[in-house]
């Protein structure tokens, strides 16, 4: 299923500030964490800080990072990450903030939502349904490289590892963006669904062109915020809505994730507009 439209946006610009920066390089003023201090006793990487100072981003979301940051929400939110990491709690991903890292506000041109980071060890990276390199590839990501495969003529890939596509301006963006080990969906309503709403909101109001992967029911609630801030805005928005690549609803009625035609679709509607996609890892 998919629509579009054209439209103007509804984030509320709040000034930037400095202190959230991108940590590509030593910077002074700002502490990187120690690659060491990433990883717990058993050499798998998970968060060592609830501290947002302390992962990485891109600039250019600052100004949706801060006014989250210095509100209510995230000071709660931040409190409840420290909390229990002094209770020893083994928290996932290391850098929670990894895609807009990865992925700069003004470079998006595919929006992909996913739920909640995976929640086994080392799986999860700050990609929504991506893995670390080495990492076995879970059994939805299996599914999106099926349908890559058969929608494109491409090979499957060997990695899991999605960063490619995230250099490319394909935000991979969890709804949730953190997780306990062992427990899915454990931080879920604990107030990340509110900035990543607000990461969703300026996507749809700075990018003139952009296609939006609605993988399942809870993808595509989002979706009537997307048409909002990209119709208010005139910008071009083409949703793109299927089941979930999970195995338990890939193949079924009435819209199922395997043969959507998704990746082609998008890349063939984002050429037509002179931004050039390539879906190759």
């Amino acid at each position: 299923m998919l629509s579009w439209w054209a439209r103007r946006s509804c984030v509320h610009r709040c000034p930037a500030r400095p202190w959230l920066v991108c940590l590509t390089t030593p910077e002074a003023g700002v502490t990187a964490p120690k690659t060491a201090d990433l990883f717990a006793q058993d050499g798998v990487p998970h968060l060592t800080s609830g501290s947002p100072r302390e992962w990485a981003v891109d600039p250019s979301w600052d100004a949706v990072l801060t006014p989250f940051w210095q509100g209510s929400v995230g000071r709660s939110l931040q409190a409840r990450l420290e909390a229990r990491l002094t209770q020893g709690a083994i928290i996932y991903p290391p850098l929670p903030l990894r895609a807009l890292a990865l992925t700069p506000l003004s470079s998006v041109r595919v929006l992909i939502l996913g739920q909640d980071p995976y929640h086994g060890p080392g799986q999860a990276h700050g990609l929504a349904f991506s893995v670390s390199p080495g990492v076995r590839v879970p059994p939805s990501l299996r599914n999106i490289f099926k349908e890559l495969q058969r929608d494109l003529g491409q090979a499957l890939p060997t990695e899991g590892c999605l960063e490619p596509w995230a250099a490319r301006g394909v935000l991979l963006l969890n709804t949730c963006l953190t997780v306990e080990a062992g427990q899915a969906a454990s931080h879920a309503g604990w107030g990340w669904e509110v900035l990543t709403d607000a990461v969703v909101e300026a996507v749809a109001s700075s990018a003139p062109a952009c296609v939006y992967l609605l993988w399942g029911a809870h993808a595509q609630s989002k979706a009537s915020k997307i048409e909002v801030c990209a119709r208010s805005h005139g910008h071009e928005a083409l949703l793109l809505s299927s089941n979930h690549p999970s195995p338990l609803s890939a193949s079924r009625g009435p819209q199922p994730f395997l043969g959507n035609g998704h990746f082609s679709q998008a890349r063939n509607w984002l050429a037509a507009r002179g931004y050039p996609l390539h879906w190759a890892l």
